[in-house]
């Protein structure tokens, strides 16, 4: 079995393949940015793009996204090259514990892809279910509006 991983094609050893995505990106591939959080799939923290589409990755079976592109925060940009969310992240200072910081950028540029300039409203559902305990969503949602309105 293959898959397209930050766009680069990775064997998954076949001890893997009955595994959840998750669980493969994390254990086998050394991918750490997307995180368990609750494994019901309604904490945000495990996701990840597949085709362009945030999809919690503890709930998919690895065998689910075979023939699909997968976007993990570490393929999102290099150090020295921050994506422009990330960048937005840092100088509105926004992580704290960081735990729900991969999931809630990766849903933001999938939002911005299909909606450059989003409302308030489209932010908010864009990013519902993604759960940050040290309440930092009213900083994105600002961040998110800043870079988008320059």
């Amino acid at each position: 079995m293959q898959l397209r991983i930050n766009q680069s094609l990775a064997d998954i050893p076949v001890q893997w393949q009955a595994e959840s995505l998750l669980q493969v990106l994390r254990e086998a591939m050394g991918l750490t940015g997307a995180k368990f959080g609750c494994g019901a799939g309604q904490c945000g923290a495990c996701t990840v793009l597949l085709d362009g589409e945030p999809t919690r990755s503890c709930l998919l079976p690895v065998s689910a996204a075979v023939g699909k592109s997968i976007q993990t925060l570490e393929g999102l940009a290099t150090k020295d090259q921050p994506h422009p969310v990330q960048q937005a992240w840092l100088a509105a200072a926004i992580p704290q514990c960081g735990y729900c910081q991969s999931g809630q950028i990766l849903a933001t540029v999938a939002l911005l892809k299909k909606t450059p300039n989003p409302s308030a409203v489209q932010i908010d559902e864009a990013l519902a279910g993604h759960l940050c305990r040290c309440g930092t969503q009213p900083r994105m949602r600002a961040a998110i509006l800043a870079m988008t309105k320059a």
